[in-house]
């Protein structure tokens, strides 16, 4: 997936320096949802997603009280 979103970029950047402007900023635009889906799936895939123990909190013991 980041090879297709690293060409994304380089056929803008080939078109913007051809002088073809409106379709190299067609091509940003879809460069740039692109890396969000990219993000996303990232994010919230089950089986590939990150894995952020510092947001999985769970109580394992009984509140300590005073006294």
């Amino acid at each position: 997936m980041m090879a297709v979103l690293f060409a994304t970029l380089l056929a803008s950047f080939l078109l913007d320096r051809l002088g073809r402007k409106r379709v190299a900023l067609g091509g940003l635009a879809l460069s740039f949802g692109l890396c969000v889906s990219l993000f996303l799936w990232e994010i919230y895939s089950p089986d590939h997603g990150f894995r952020m123990p510092w947001l999985q909190v769970e109580r394992t013991a009984a509140p300590i009280t005073a006294g």
